[in-house]
This record gives C-alpha cells, sequence and structure tokens, in this order.
C-alpha cells in the first residue's frame, strides 16, 4: 500500500503568520494565550535566542525581547485544515487526518505513479495559502519523514530504514523530557536508536518505546483510519444594514435559524453543534459555540438555545453581520417517547443549561466515578449531557423504589502534616490533642513510580471518638490527613 502524506511544518505557526501577512519579523512566538499564556511554537530565529515550546510567555519575550507575539486561534486553525483536507479529496477519497498539519492519503486504485500522485497533490493544494511538503512511501511514518527530508521525496519499499536514520529523535511522537533524557545518553538520531538493542531499550523506558524503536527501523502499524466527511449548514446576513437594538438582533437570529432549519428539514438531519459569528462596525468579531446535548431539528429550541447563550453579551459597536453554522449533523428526526408525562422537558433543560454556562463563561460539568488507585485518580469531570429519554417502543419497568441510604462523601482536604500514635503499627490516637480512634480500616497499599519520582504509602480511615471520619496516609515515617467524610 503507497501512502503519501501531506505535511505543513509548524501548522499553527504558518496559520497565525499568515494571518499576520504584514508582520516580517523572522522572531516570532505562538502563545496560546496573552494572558499567563505559554509558548505552543516559535519561528527558527526565535528559537535560536533562546525560546523553548511549553515556558511562559513571559520567559519567551525576556529571551527574545525583540519578538512578535501571535495568539493561537484554534478555529480558524481547525476550518484551515478542514479546507486543505476538502482540497486533497479530489486527489484521493480516503484520507487519515491524523493531526492538524498532517494528512495521509491511501492510493490503492488510484492511476499513476508516486511522483504524478505528487504532482496532483499540490495542484489541489494550489489555492491554500500554506506551505506543505509532499512525501511518499509504504507506511504512515515513513511517509511523513520522506515529507520532512524533502519536499516531493518518494522512498521505495525496502529503503525506509536508510531513509529515517539520519533524522533527529524530536520527528518521533514523545514528551520534550523523554528527547531531552535520550540525547543525554548519546541519542540524537533515528539511526543511533535503532542501533539499540530492542528488549532492554523498552524495558528500560516502557510499553511506548517499543513503536519508537520500530519507527526508528522504519516500521509503522498504525492504521490508516479514514476521516468521516462532514456536512455543514449555515446562513449569514451581511451588508444588510446594521442593528443597534437587543429586539433588532433577536430578529435577525430568528431568521438566520428559520434559513437552518429550513436546510436540516430538506436534509433530514439535526445539529448537535451551533456556531454564531458576530461581526461589529468598529471592526470587532464574536464567536460563540453553542453545544446541543440531544441534537436537534426543532426551530424553537436552537432559537431558545442560541438567544440564551446571547443574552448579556455587550457590543461597543452596531452589529453589521451574523453567521450561523450548523455542525455535527444527524441523521433521523428527534427521538420520541412513549411515557413522556414524567420526562423533564428538554427545551427547559437545554436552555437552562445554557443560561448557567451563559452565565458562569465555562461548560457544566458533572462527576464520574473511574478506576484508579489513589483518591485523586477516582474520578474525573465531564461536560454535563442529560439522560437519553426513553424512546418509542422500549419498556419502562416499574421497579420498587428501594430505601435511599446515601453513603458518606470523602472531600478531599489540602495534605497537611498530623500527629499520630501506632499500636501494632495501627493509628491508635490521631491529631493533637489526641482523639482515640474508635474504628480503622485500612491499610491500603499505593506504590506507584512515574519516570524517577516514585510514591508510596499507606492509606487508612478512621473513625475517632468526636464522631469524625478521616483518611490518614503514612508516607515514610509520618502521618498526613487527605480527606473527611461528609
Amino acid at each position: 500500500m503507497m501512502l503519501l502524506c501531506a505535511h505543513v511544518p509548524s501548522y499553527r505557526l504558518q496559520v497565525a503568520l499568515r494571518e499576520r501577512a504584514g508582520v516580517c519579523n523572522p522572531s516570532s512566538i505562538l502563545a496560546d494565550q496573552l494572558q499567563r499564556g505559554h509558548a505552543i511554537d516559535a519561528t527558527f530565529q526565535a528559537k535560536r535566542e533562546g525560546v523553548h515550546i511549553g515556558m511562559t510567555l513571559v520567559q519567551a519575550q525576556a529571551a527574545a525581547p525583540n519578538a512578535t507575539v501571535l495568539v493561537h486561534d484554534a478555529e480558524r486553525c481547525a476550518q484551515g485544515w478542514e479546507d486543505a483536507l476538502d482540497a486533497l479529496d479530489r486527489v484521493s477519497p480516503l484520507i487519515d487526518s491524523a493531526s492538524e498539519g498532517t494528512a495521509y492519503l491511501d492510493m490503492r486504485g488510484i492511476a499513476g505513479a508516486a511522483h504524478d500522485w505528487i504532482a496532483s497533490a499540490k495542484e489541489a493544494l494550489g489555492e491554500i495559502d500554506l506551505s506543505f511538503r509532499i512525501g511518499a512511501a509504504e507506511n504512515k511514518f515513513v511517509a511523513r519523514a520522506a515529507a520532512l527530508v524533502a519536499d516531493g521525496t518518494v522512498c521505495e519499499a525496502g529503503e525506509e530504514r536508510r531513509l529515517v536514520a539520519p533524522l533527529r529523535v524530536a520527528v518521533l511522537d514523545i514528551e520534550p523530557e523523554m528527547i531531552a533524557r535520550l540525547e543525554l545518553l548519546g541519542i540524537t538520531t533515528l539511526g543511533e536508536l535503532a542501533a539499540l538493542p530492542h528488549g532492554p531499550f523498552v524495558r528500560r523506558f516502557g510499553r511506548h518505546a517499543q513503536r519508537w524503536h520500530h519507527n526508528a527501523q522504519g516500521i509503522d502499524r498504525t492504521p490508516f483510519l479514514p476521516r468521516a466527511h462532514q456536512l455543514q449548514i449555515a446562513a449569514d446576513l451581511y451588508g444588510e444594514g446594521t442593528v443597534e437594538h437587543e429586539e433588532q438582533v433577536y430578529f435577525a437570529l430568528r431568521m438566520l435559524v428559520e434559513r437552518v432549519h429550513a436546510d436540516l428539514d430538506r436534509l433530514g438531519k439535526r445539529a448537535a453543534l451551533m456556531h454564531l459569528q458576530l461581526e461589529c462596525e468598529n471592526g470587532e468579531e464574536r464567536k460563540l459555540a453553542v453545544r446541543i446535548a440531544q441534537p436537534t431539528a426543532d426551530r424553537t429550541m436552537l432559537f431558545d438555545l442560541i438567544r440564551a447563550n446571547v443574552e448579556g453579551l455587550t457590543f461597543e459597536a452596531p452589529i453589521t453581520g451574523l453567521r450561523l453554522r450548523a455542525s455535527e449533523l444527524e441523521s433521523g428526526g428527534t427521538p420520541a417517547t412513549l411515557f413522556s408525562g414524567s420526562d423533564p422537558d428538554p427545551r427547559a433543560v437545554e436552555v437552562a443549561l445554557a443560561r448557567l454556562e451563559s452565565a458562569l463563561g465555562e461548560a457544566a460539568t458533572q462527576a464520574h466515578l473511574t478506576a484508579g488507585n489513589r483518591l485523586e485518580s477516582t474520578f474525573s469531570y465531564e461536560r454535563f449531557t442529560p439522560a437519553p429519554h426513553c424512546a418509542l417502543g422500549s419498556v419502562r419497568e416499574e421497579v420498587p423504589a428501594a430505601p435511599v441510604i446515601a453513603p458518606p462523601q470523602l472531600r478531599l482536604l489540602e495534605v497537611r502534616e498530623i500527629d499520630v500514635v501506632t499500636v501494632q503499627d495501627a493509628p491508635s490516637f490521631v491529631g493533637s490533642p489526641p482523639q482515640t480512634v474508635i474504628r480503622c480500616a485500612g491499610p491500603w497499599r499505593i506504590d506507584e513510580s512515574w519516570f524517577e519520582r516514585r510514591i508510596v504509602r499507606d492509606e487508612y480511615d478512621v473513625l475517632l471518638e468526636d464522631g469524625s471520619l478521616y483518611r490518614i496516609f503514612r508516607q515514610g515515617g509520618r502521618w498526613y490527613i487527605r480527606g473527611a467524610y461528609d
């Protein structure tokens, strides 16, 4: 199987520089945000001046005081990469978008030779204002390596190891800290890495090292995953006057929702995500992403959700343009319920969530239990989504209500050292002044390593004479409090 790789080195930085075409400063820093931001990429000149990926923006500006600071625009990068993938559709219908800036094309069944395919890809990408490198090889890693060696490189079967050998280990998918460790050991190129014995290398650096060692030998067993084609529906109002009052904004939004709804209804689709863009007379641009927990095509619900997100926004100048786009489309209508009398009103839930998120400025989340051997890893927070309704045709079983006994909830506290007196190696008195331990559960041993750092401790639950229930642990010869049960 011959693959093409279309790769844009430093894609996010190129997009930011493209938007600032008038800026010719060879020393530029790309930050994730201006306030308390970090450097996520930099030009070659900025790196020569001492800028490193991951350092704070303050540190980066201190290292390169004359550098231009650019801010990463995630939405613009995503849209630009979708445009590039749509252009590559003319070369092959099977495209694996590994990440923004790197795409692989399966050329099976496509007439011509590798150099003909590369020429076709360059022609298709001609209108995309980015510096693409095209390479061809039998697997994904070597195809990207071929693109990095030189634009238009074709690696024939059997030449993979020779082609990747001169490349530095930074081309692997490895954390910067691991790259630094390898360089300390004198391993700077893939050829040097491939020369190491496989078994000892994997045992020393972990299971991920197996993939690194294979890549260094020109081997890549990563499967090809064709992207799903996305359909988007959009409507806009530009050049049709300005709006200065809240009622005018809502009237314009209702018109856009009607247009989008008509297209959704015609295609039999439901939308799970709405994008609203507002532009003002003074050049200000505001973008909102409205997530819908239960995809819908109901025009009233769509309008209510968008309105709830717009409420409270203030603008310094009249609005001159609005654009509404529906994405993450699903087929079919809105699921109906058989027993809807006791169901919560999905519209009321969605609108309440939208208003809550608009007021707080962040998404509503819910906690989920996860498997983990430490308290910190036994739960996670995910975006809140209402429970799915009981679909038509399903049956609700009447289950007798069982008595609810609320278990005590562990509340994590700031870790601090405490006094503990043990008897037969178990805690018997806790705190100062000491309280008698009525009951004790444990110990639970925590023993894990993260690179050079090792965590070893024994945790206990102790019930004290005043009725308090705590989680404590012993680490080394000292005791600490970890949490309290409410």
